[in-house]
C-alpha cells in the first residue's frame, strides 16, 4: 500500500513538472439580461473556441428551447488540424467536422421503398384498418 502511495506521489510530481503552461492570447465574453451569451478565446498553442447561446421561443412553453451554437479547433498530437462546428438544442448535440465518421449511404432499394410509402399514403392507411 505504501509503495502504491509513493508511486502515485512520484507520478503526480513528475506530471506537474512536465506540464507546460499555456497562455491565453485573447478572451471575450458577453452575458445579456435575457440570458443569452457569447464567448470566445484563443490560447498560445493554437486552441480556439467560440460559443453563443440563447432561449428560442421564449415564453411559449410548448416550443421554448435553449440553443447553443459554436465551434472549436486545435491540432491533434499527430499534426491533424481538428475543427468542430456544433449546434445543441431540442434535437440534441449535432457536431460537424471533416474528421468525424459519416454513415454509409442508404441503399437504393430502401430509398425506393420509402419513396413508394411517401407517394402512396392511402396504402398504409388501408393496412391499419
Amino acid at each position: 500500500m505504501k509503495l502504491l502511495l509513493v508511486s502515485a506521489f512520484i507520478a503526480v510530481a513528475f506530471a506537474a513538472q512536465s506540464e507546460e503552461q499555456v497562455k491565453i492570447v485573447s478572451q471575450h465574453y458577453e452575458i445579456n439580461a435575457d440570458g443569452s451569451y457569447k464567448y470566445d478565446y484563443e490560447t498560445g498553442n493554437g486552441i480556439s473556441a467560440q460559443q453563443e447561446g440563447s432561449l428560442k421561443n421564449a415564453g411559449n412553453k410548448e416550443t421554448e428551447a435553449e440553443e447553443v451554437k459554436g465551434s472549436y479547433q486545435y491540432t491533434a498530437p499527430d499534426g491533424t488540424p481538428i475543427k468542430i462546428q456544433y449546434v445543441a438544442n431540442e434535437f440534441g448535440f449535432q457536431p460537424k467536422g471533416d474528421h468525424l465518421p459519416t454513415p454509409p449511404p442508404v441503399p437504393a432499394a430502401i430509398l425506393k421503398a420509402l419513396e413508394y410509402i411517401r407517394t402512396h399514403p392511402e396504402a398504409e392507411a388501408a393496412k391499419k384498418l
